[in-house]
């Protein structure tokens, strides 16, 4: 049995983690700090090592410069939240094998450890396996649609929703334009941005994207704008913030209207001015970026209630699309299965042929809550439960059936006809709560809900608990 080591502070995240490999067939040991997990690494015999990178004491970088000193051939997948992806990508120019990001996809993370553990990897790295390889089948995937999909690549189906917003990328993407996009979680706000910026003149420079979701008032400036060493307590070293690394490019802003306010307050004078200067810095850096902001609530109401700048708003609101939810397009649905199909026997080196009738009938009857994301999700993890031929419901999650459309709904969209929904929300909400003992993690999960979904409604009814 293959072992694996995780290092990460998070208790509650590694307990679930660590459950899930088992269940996968891998023997799994955990350190929920930097410093530990590098004396386990070093004593102690691991197949891989799955390290978070902000740990309470270190970053990802020093364990894995100090693994990889002593045992150069170990392999070792890092975490990376969102906004972490340019630390990604040096990490692995230092050795990591590949990177993951939060929120972690189960099925992602086996499939990325599976790889890692295969003798073509194991070799790469100096190092023999007992292995089984994967068995390669004849598959009869479009090129074309591979280089899509590795590009991440809008894609445009038959329906007169798929057209309208194909023709609105193009025409603002041949402009410089801010754009903001509306949309619910997991509807694919970033593949529209990255789409801009692919039919744009700005396509050879940097797309960069982040996450104003996860940022708390601390940290938002410095990931926005970067920081000098010292310049606060924790900063060790100096940062290049989002603007400077998108400076010719574009940066795309998620959850936009989750940043601080006074933080929006300097955000409008880069716009303004196309200046930054770093947090603890003297030296103002001229940037030329181009702008895409993305948000699930309407920022006319944001700002109109008081939680968000009405000039920051009309800065960015140059351009507006509205991107609809996937139950609202059901003549779109066969051919994103179909696409997610074809990405994912391309990912799992299968050949899985289309979907049963049954399938089919289900896919056209659910709410899909979680929009494209959550049918990326339930088609991934089909397919590996798949050995040939055609989908088969009995490989759907229990929550998938042919129950009526509001019963499929999640719980932010059940109400009874006597109270208000937002009433509603709230009681489900603080009862997943109490259920799993004000674990964030396991709330999200109980409510069929991301992270950070959850954590914005926690915010908007003051049931963060510090």
């Amino acid at each position: 049995m293959q072992t694996i080591l995780i290092i990460d502070d998070d208790v509650d995240s590694c307990f679930l983690l660590s459950r899930y490999l088992i269940k996968n067939n891998f023997k799994v040991d955990t350190s929920h700090s930097g410093s530990k997990g590098i004396a386990k690494a070093l004593e102690q015999s691991f197949d891989l090592i799955l390290s978070d990178f902000r740990l309470g004491d270190m970053d990802g970088r020093e364990v894995l410069q100090k693994i990889k000193k002593t045992k150069p051939n170990q392999p070792v997948i890092m975490i990376t939240s969102y906004t972490d992806i340019k630390t990604a990508v040096d990490l692995i120019k230092m050795g990591a094998f590949d990177y993951l990001t939060k929120p972690l996809i189960p099925e992602e993370v086996v499939l990325t450890i599976r790889k890692a553990l295969s003798p073509e990897s194991l070799k790469i790295n100096g190092k023999e396996t007992t292995a089984s390889p994967i068995k390669k089948t004849d598959k009869k995937q479009s090129d074309d649609l591979i280089v899509r999909l590795n590009n991440r690549e809008f894609l445009k189906t038959k329906s007169q929703a798929s057209e309208e917003l194909y023709n609105q990328i193009e025409l603002i993407a041949a402009t410089n334009y801010n754009v903001i996009l509306y949309g619910e979680s997991g509807t694919g706000k970033e593949v529209m941005a990255k789409s801009i910026h692919n039919h744009s003149n700005r396509a050879n420079q940097q797309f960069i994207a982040l996450d104003c979701g996860t940022l708390t008032k601390e940290l938002a400036a410095s990931e926005l704008f970067g920081h000098e060493k010292g310049s606060f307590t924790g900063a060790i070293t100096a940062k290049t913030g989002h603007f400077e690394l998108a400076d010719k490019g574009t940066l795309f802003l998620d959850e936009v209207g989750n940043l601080p306010y006074d933080v929006q307050a300097v955000l409008l004078r880069v716009i303004q001015e196309r200046k930054i200067k770093k947090v603890g810095g003297t030296q103002e850096i001229d940037i030329d970026v181009r702008l895409i902001v993305a948000a699930n609530e309407n920022l006319q109401d944001a700002y109109k209630s008081g939680k968000f700048r009405e000039d920051l708003y009309h800065r960015f609101n140059e351009f507006t699309i509205n991107i609809p939810p996937l139950r609202g397009r059901k003549a779109d649905i066969m051919e994103f299965a179909q696409f997610f199909l074809t990405q994912t026997n391309h990912e799992l080196d299968k050949n899985i042929e289309g979907f049963d009738d049954e399938v089919k009938e289900i896919f056209l009857n659910y709410q899909w809550p979680g929009n494209l994301r959550e049918m990326r999700n339930i088609i991934r993890r089909t397919v590996l439960l798949t050995d040939k031929g055609l989908v088969l419901a009995k490989s759907l999650p229990r929550e998938m059936s042919l129950k009526s459309s509001e019963e499929q709904k999640p719980a932010f969209y059940q109400q009874s006809s006597k109270e208000p929904a937002h009433e509603t929300e709230y009681e489900r909400i603080n009862a997943a709560l109490k259920q799993v003992n004000y674990s964030k993690t396991k709330a999200a999960e109980l409510l069929n809900i991301d992270r950070k979904t959850l954590y914005n409604k926690l915010k908007e009814y003051n049931l963060l608990k510090e």
